[in-house]
């Protein structure tokens, strides 16, 4: 059967309240450069490897929508090691390791991310 919407997630949007803040933020986490184009003044795609790419929006921030739990699971090959990698970055984590295989971590505007082996 032929679909004009296909069965593939391209983006996951995340709300966020300082743009560039943000780019920042998330490309330090993530070890990307910071060259991309800021879109129409709100929008900064980060371009992941699987193809899902992060699309950080300033114009749909508002803080009454801040997610209370992971709105993205982010992937890590060494649990402990990205533990050590976000600490070494500022970031404390939310919560222990939890289950040997996971822990949140949350942006600068409150968004809870969760990295996962």
């Amino acid at each position: 059967m032929s679909t004009a919407v296909s069965n593939h997630v391209r983006g996951l949007f995340i709300p966020v309240s300082d743009i560039e803040r943000a780019r920042d933020w998330y490309c330090r986490l993530l070890g990307l450069p910071t060259d991309g184009e800021i879109l129409f003044g709100h929008i900064y795609v980060l371009p992941m490897e699987n193809g899902i790419n992060l699309v950080l929006d300033s114009k749909i921030y508002a803080p009454e929508h801040i997610h209370k739990v992971p709105a993205v699971q982010l992937a890590s090959s060494n649990i402990q090691e990205s533990v050590e990698t976000v600490r070494s970055l500022g970031v404390e984590p939310v919560t222990e390791v939890e289950n040997g295989h996971w822990f949140n971590i949350k942006d600068p505007d409150g968004n809870v991310l969760m990295i996962c082996q």
